[in-house]
């Protein structure tokens, strides 16, 4: 049986003209995914806004709308849902705010994410330590607590402190600290807001607070018990999953195909992944799958 390639040598066999055709993007194609993401979470929160019938049980569906916004953020830092750039760049902008993403440092650091990739002294994503070992780390992991400290606490540090981070370039410094202080002041405002109405609270802050442990459980399989290998096919995880999953997170669970080969759009991932699929060397048969296997190494 043949050896599988790493991604430089299975990209490598592609002929030119379908690496061409991968690359490729549509804003047809982008805004069409995003009119109907859009409107499942515009009517979630309408739903819940306007208190129909039964609408507690809209809130995690809402949820998990706003939580999955991160992968279209993550998206557009490659500049690829759309073939426009200026519309790449608003749409990440806009993802920002409910988020608590500042979309210009997220582009700096997810960047150096892919440059580094599971690399336990360069990855960002790794800077803070490990992924979770214990039970205990688990279990925090998964509530969100974790990255909602950690956005609003990097919100105050990019507005007001020292930008020392060695992967934000110095010609980014005032975009940042100006991008963190206007999403500081829109957050104030919305907290003002819950002063004469509690919308906010319960179409946005409750929602995204129940549906972020939903996107944490998708991260967690895109690198967890991946090996620091410079591998893209091995040092990132392909989860099998089904249309519902595929579109929430715009096509990020061929992650090991994106990583490969970021500069394909979403809408060709697919493509992508039956000509690398032979090569891939983590995969899992869905979420539930990679959780059982994580936690049989906790402790």
């Amino acid at each position: 049986m043949t050896a599988p390639l790493d991604h430089k040598q299975a990209l490598a066999q592609l002929a030119p003209d379908h690496r061409a055709a991968l690359q490729s993007r549509s804003d047809a194609k982008g805004l069409r995914h995003l009119a109907l993401y859009l409107g499942a979470l515009l009517f979630c929160a309408l739903w819940v806004g306007l208190r129909f019938p039964y609408w507690p049980l809209m809130l995690l569906p809402l949820g998990i709308l706003w939580a999955f916004l991160f992968t279209l953020s993550h998206e557009c830092t490659h500049d690829t849902p759309f073939a426009t750039r200026w519309l790449n760049r608003l749409i990440g902008h806009a993802c920002a705010l409910p988020l608590l993403l500042p979309f210009t440092w997220f582009r700096s650091f997810h960047m150096a994410h892919h440059k580094f990739t599971n690399d336990p002294e360069n990855d960002p994503e790794l800077a803070d330590g490990p992924r979770p070992e214990t039970w205990r780390a688990y279990l925090i992991y998964l509530s969100g607590w974790g990255y909602w400290r950690g956005m609003a606490s990097g919100l105050v540090q990019n507005a007001f402190g020292p930008l020392a981070a060695t992967y934000l370039p110095l010609r980014q410094h005032a975009k940042v600290r100006m991008e963190a202080r206007i999403l500081l002041m829109l957050y104030a405002l919305v907290f003002l807001s819950l002063l004469v109405s509690p919308l906010a609270f319960w179409v946005w802050i409750l929602p995204s607070l129940i549906g972020q442990p939903f996107l944490r459980a998708y991260l967690l399989a895109e690198h967890g018990h991946c090996p620091p290998v410079a591998n893209m096919l091995e040092n990132s995880r392909t989860t099998f999953t089904n249309r519902v999953v595929r579109f929430l997170a715009w096509n990020m669970p061929y992650h090991a195909e994106h990583h490969a080969f970021p500069n394909v759009p979403f809408h060709h991932l697919p493509d992508l992944h039956q000509a690398l699929k032979p090569h891939l060397q983590s995969t899992s048969d869905g979420y539930t799958d990679f959780h059982r296997m994580y936690q049989t190494d906790l402790h």
